[in-house]
């Protein structure tokens, strides 16, 4: 019954209704070094618009599992269901496991007075019951409990003329040590969920998209509130996007894979600071062909998950947030948030998510490649055409030449012929 009524209410919680969340987009501040900037005019529409996330801001899949009718595999893993589960949920089955086992206890134990006859020699003193001091369905609850918790009082204690009664204790003895193991394993695990770690491991609130070493890339910032770090920390990122094939099939939700150091190594991090993580836009990016007209109008969504291990627990710990469309702001960089003090390096945590406004062009990565290449093409055409004049000037002197030498030949056959006649 308990373990049913687990599974029923992991699937109900697992049945929530999604949450469309509104999207509220913050005038971002200047820093000092661009004061001088003027701020840009951020629609309201996109605003005020909604947008359907597939995974929200805290790191939550908004993705719910319905019509699930192999309800039983989840008392397989009963465990983990019981550690999914919600704390009151989890502190209610906790209580209920060990009421009603000590019930169950106490019901036989006082079963098997009944059925001996101690209770109708209850002050006899010639007569040896099976549990001293037993004397109804409530000492037989105590002595339950006193049992299964190894408590022993000394007032109510099993005698040897008994031998279902010990062959009880033994059972109630083996069985409560399980359920010990069982319950409190469950609880330390849910109590030292890597998960309560991820809490501490920040995301900015916003992407930009702007100008660095002369290409146009994605950027985030990503940064560790505790001073203990995430071990052999790394960072992946998915653009979320639906699609269509050539043949006609189409995709909901389609992941694909956002480089962001791979190939490289700068996938894997030292998160000692917050670090910004970026994305160069090529031709193998997603983001190779949008502009920033263009980019209000797609529907996409950028998902990052930066997983490590927790240094204190040695456990992995995973930590998710995402980026929608009106998210990602073109033209803008990170306010720098780490200064030298006196000795050490301080964080200011109040500039995490601060932006400022730069200069950068509003063509996609590929427009810019193109003309960055047309601006190389009348150099290219100015050696090509002189190639091809002293090409023909060579070919024009060339049949020059051999007309001459024609010429001249005809000469000599003419002379040779009237000396003939």
């Amino acid at each position: 019954f308990l373990f049913s009524m687990a599974a029923n209410v992991l699937e109900e919680d697992s049945m929530e209704q999604d949450i469309e969340s509104p999207v509220t987009i913050h005038q971002p501040k200047l820093p000092k070094q661009a004061r001088e900037d003027l701020p840009k005019n951020i629609s309201k529409e996109c605003a005020k618009r909604k947008i359907q996330r597939y995974v929200r801001k805290d790191g939550k899949c908004n993705v719910h599992h319905g019509n699930v009718r192999e309800t039983y595999r989840y008392l397989t893993d009963i465990f983990t269901t019981l550690v999914d589960l919600k704390w009151r949920f989890n502190l209610l089955i906790f209580v209920m496991v060990y009421t009603v086992t000590w019930l169950f206890f106490g019901m036989i134990w006082w079963l098997i007075a009944y059925m001996r006859g101690d209770m109708d020699h209850i002050g006899d003193s010639t007569w040896t019951p099976c549990v001293s001091n037993l004397n109804g369905f409530v000492s037989a609850f105590l002595f339950s409990i006193e049992t299964e918790t190894t408590i022993g009082y000394g007032y109510r204690v099993i005698t040897d003329k008994c031998p279902e009664g010990i062959i009880l204790l033994l059972v109630q003895s083996v069985l409560g040590s399980i359920v010990n193991a069982f319950m409190v394993g469950c609880m330390f695990v849910k109590i030292s969920q890597p998960k309560k770690r991820a809490e501490t491991l920040v995301f900015s609130t916003n992407a930009v998209i702007s100008m660095r070493d002369g290409k146009l890339c994605l950027m985030f910032r990503v940064g560790d509130l505790r001073n203990s770090h995430i071990v052999e920390a790394s960072i992946r990122a998915k653009l979320i996007k639906s699609k269509q094939t050539k043949e006609g099939e189409f995709i909901p939700l389609n992941q694909t894979d956002i480089n962001v150091g791979y190939y490289t190594g700068d996938d894997r991090l030292f998160l000692v600071s917050p670090l910004i993580i970026s994305h160069e836009i090529n031709q193998q990016s997603p983001f190779w062909e949008i502009s920033k007209a263009q980019l209000p109008k797609e529907e996409l969504e950028i998902v990052v998950i930066l997983e490590g291990m927790v240094e204190a627990t040695g456990m992995t710990c995973q930590a998710r947030s995402s980026y929608i469309t009106s998210e990602i702001l073109w033209g803008y960089r990170f306010t720098p948030v780490l200064t030298l003090e006196d000795g050490f390096y301080e964080v200011d945590y109040n500039s995490f998510h601060e932006t400022y406004e730069t200069n950068t062009p509003v063509y996609s990565a590929k427009e810019l490649a193109e003309m960055a290449s047309r601006a190389e093409l009348p150099l290219t055409w100015s050696v090509s055409s002189k190639l091809d004049q002293h090409a023909e000037l060579e070919t024009e002197e060339e049949e020059k030449n051999q007309e001459d030498q024609n010429e001249r030949n005809g000469d000599v056959a003419n002379l040779e012929n009237e000396s003939k006649v």
